[in-house]
């Protein structure tokens, strides 16, 4: 009892001393209840200012050829690995993609932070709500986050070269063999990809849990705290593995590179290349054969097949400010999808509605889901260090209720620590839904309904109020934040998925030469964990199988 009492006192005091800070942080704020704050906004800022700062972007991206023997779309995760492996095996290949190529400095802003993101953080918009929950104002550019809002979701996606690898917070991890399975079925072999296909990727990127000496410092005492309180609720942390260059990370600490992963940074980028990225491996690495070029500032707009059986490609190349330079249509003899699960979904279910592709079957748009995705915020858990770093250094399960996961993570968008401890949260959950065609706007929707998240915000506001009675924290900032944010995904699968519009390996069911080879393959779900090192190593397993087989 007297422990107990001992705890109260501490989460009342604690209370009383944050009270301001938190009136003052509306983090991740979903409320409705109120009138919306005005967007914080900057100084508006022509291309001259960004040229100035990174005058890389405006480089002009060399030129695809009209006929290419392999198109690749897009340059994120499952992209890039296609595009290397084809290039090894003697292929031609254009990568073609919308964002803009960003470099890395040691000393430069290369990149914005996310709480008063310019042009630079938001792909084409003119505001953007972050995770603080308030509305920024920003400059229209091509800037390396997309979110792109539906009736009930918003979707956060990588718009760069090395696609979501530039926005993620660094996790790269298994699922649970029993999790791989409650989504994969008999469509995907666990023992295959552990044994094979997840160690080769693990390689590739340099896997790795963050080093004591990095975890033991102030700017990773959130990580601490995290850890602590999840032991005394019960659970046992383990550390997980990243894809954080750490010598990068501990110039940062000893100053001797700008500070960027130490500070929070991570969601609009790492200028100094902290965060191993696909620019540092795989792209470079297909480039380095001779027969890989990327195309960036280069959109895809349609896809459609001739009769001799070349794919046609609708393209429009843009400048760093949206402008339009081109339009060009491009032929391959063969087509991967690797834009995303939104990318890969729309340029399919566009191309079926539309007639171009009409031999595609029922399963197109079908099998989308978030990932059970939630990000979560307590309050009063004073730690070390003026700022929180942004790697991620362990994570829970609980399978008491519905499965899921929570991972210690930064606080998004804050800029000093204050006594927040962040949290992402991952379900094992169930809710699917479908994209359609828009023929009166010309547009691919996605049907999330308004309830979608229930379950999974019902689970993890279950553990979250254990660890923060546990740990003498408050579950979220109220009234200012909600305790469980679910009202974005940055992991969005599904659409297009493996075994249903496809075959086991990625082949479009229907069109000879069409594969998809990203997260639209993945049903929804990669089993409480970050998707990004699934959708990695099954990109890796197919185009391996492909390449072999010829076709």
């Amino acid at each position: 009892m007297q422990r107990r009492d001992m705890q109260r006192r501490d989460f009342f005091k604690a209370a009383g001393a944050g009270a301001a800070v938190a009136a003052a942080t509306p983090l991740m704020s979903t409320s409705t209840s109120h009138a919306a704050p005005a967007p914080l906004r900057a100084l508006p800022m022509g291309a001259d200012h960004y040229r100035a700062l990174v005058p890389e972007l405006f480089a002009p991206s060399p030129a695809p050829p009209e006929h290419s023997e392999a198109i690749v779309i897009g340059s994120g995760f499952g992209a890039s690995a296609t595009a290397l492996r084809l290039a090894q095996s003697g292929t031609q290949v254009t990568i073609l993609e919308r964002g803009l190529r960003w470099p890395h400095d040691p000393q430069r802003e290369i990149h914005t932070s996310d709480m008063l993101a310019d042009g630079r953080g938001v792909f084409r918009r003119t505001s953007f709500t972050n995770l603080t929950g308030l509305p920024v104002a920003c400059d229209y550019f091509s800037g390396v986050l997309d979110a792109t809002d539906y009736e009930h979701i918003s979707v956060w996606r990588g718009a760069a070269v090395g696609g979501g690898s530039i926005i993620f917070t660094g996790v790269m991890i298994a699922p649970e063999r029993r999790f791989f399975d409650a989504v994969f079925g008999n469509s995907l072999d666990y023992d295959e990809m552990a044994s094979t296909w997840y160690p080769k990727v693990r390689q590739m990127l340099r896997l790795s849990p963050l080093p004591e000496d990095i975890y033991q410092t102030p700017n990773f005492g959130h990580s601490r705290r995290w850890d602590q309180d999840a032991r005394r609720a019960g659970f046992d942390p383990q550390r997980i593995d990243g894809i954080w260059n750490w010598d990068v990370v501990r110039s940062e600490l000893d100053g001797r590179t700008r500070a960027s992963a130490t500070v929070g940074d991570s969601n609009m980028g790492n200028s100094n290349g902290a965060k191993f990225d696909l620019t540092q491996n795989y792209i470079p690495a297909a480039e380095a054969t001779g027969r890989a070029t990327v195309c960036y500032g280069h959109q895809v707009l349609a896809i459609s097949r001739e009769r001799d059986g070349r794919y046609v490609v609708d393209v429009e190349s843009t400048d760093p400010t949206g402008g339009v330079l081109a339009r060009k249509t491009l032929t391959c003899d063969r087509l991967f999808l690797g834009a995303g699960s939104i990318g890969t979904s729309e340029l399919l279910v566009r191309a079926q509605a539309t007639g171009a592709l009409p031999n595609l079957n029922e399963h197109v748009g079908k099998g989308w889901g978030t990932n059970g995705d939630a990000g979560m915020v307590r309050s009063f858990g004073f730690s070390d260090g003026t700022a929180q770093a942004s790697p991620s250094a362990s994570r829970i399960v609980d399978e008491s209720g519905m499965p899921l996961s929570l991972e210690n993570w930064y606080v998004p968008g804050l800029p000093v620590n204050i006594g927040m401890l962040g949290t992402l949260g991952m379900t094992l959950d169930s809710q699917r839904a479908d994209f359609a065609y828009d023929g009166g706007s010309d547009r691919v929707v996605l049907n999330w309904p308004k309830n979608g998240n229930d379950a999974t915000v019902e689970a993890l506001r279950a553990v979250q109020n254990k660890m923060a009675f546990a740990g003498t924290t408050l579950p979220s900032a109220l009234p200012f934040a909600k305790d469980v944010n679910s009202s974005f995904t940055a992991h969005p699968l599904g659409g297009a998925v493996l075994g249903k519009a496809t075959d086991g390996y990625g082949r479009v069911k229907g069109y000879d030469g069409l594969y998809v080879m990203d997260g639209a393959a993945i049903p929804g779900s990669t089993g409480t964990v970050n998707p990004s090192l699934t959708i990695t190593a099954l990109a890796e397993r197919n185009i391996a199988q492909i390449i072999k087989s010829g076709r």
